[in-house]
């Protein structure tokens, strides 16, 4: 199955005319935040594979007007064709301005409404985020901190892929598009990045 990955910022390649081309022969969509709902929207218009979101933390324009023809997947798990997609998007707090931040203590609580689903699911294939894992792709900064329950998620369940945007590769050198926690590969979804899963 090919996947394409995007967050954070629009790109020129697939928001343009040559889109049909550009979305040929990918079967499922992951946004990891904070793009605009009409980008999603688009995206979907032009493709008839699915688009699959998590919440960016400037995602809050998405309360009242989200993406339409798209999929939620923010505090769930959602099948789809045998892959199990684990959703938890927003960014650690560092101000009031946006529904979607959460302290470490508050995306625990949120991992741990979780655990029945994942273990009956036993385990998950994709771990969508927006924000990094502590230590593994996120920023030193307040605003860029990751969330340590994700890795503890990742250890636990080892899924194939866990993919996050908020860290952009263009803020910062350390900031990469590859990496691994143990036997997961960690993809930073800046703008767009391509893999594949197998299926079953």
């Amino acid at each position: 199955m090919r996947i394409l990955t995007i967050s954070d910022e629009p790109s020129e390649y697939l928001w343009g005319t040559d889109v049909r081309e550009a979305l040929d022969g990918i079967d499922m969509i992951i946004s990891c935040g904070d793009l605009p709902a009409e980008y999603l929207d688009y995206l979907a218009t032009f493709t008839a594979a699915p688009v699959f979101y998590v919440h960016g933390n400037h995602d809050k324009s998405y309360i009242e007007n989200p993406p339409t023809g798209c999929v939620c997947i923010d505090g769930k798990l959602t099948m789809y064709k045998g892959i199990r997609l684990l959703g938890l998007g927003g960014s650690i707090r560092y101000n009031n301005e946006s529904p979607f931040q959460y302290t470490q203590k508050q995306m625990r609580r949120r991992a741990l409404r979780l655990a029945p689903t994942i273990y009956w699911h036993k385990g998950f294939d994709i771990f969508v985020a927006h924000a990094g894992a502590f230590g593994t792709g996120d920023g030193d900064d307040r605003a860029h901190a990751g969330f340590e329950v994700f890795n503890e998620l990742i250890d636990k369940w080892q899924p194939p892929f866990f993919i996050h945007g908020h860290s952009h590769l263009n803020y910062s050198i350390k900031h990469k598009r590859l990496a691994y926690r143990n036997k997961t590969q960690v993809i930073n979804a800046f703008e767009r990045y391509y893999f594949d899963i197998c299926t079953l």
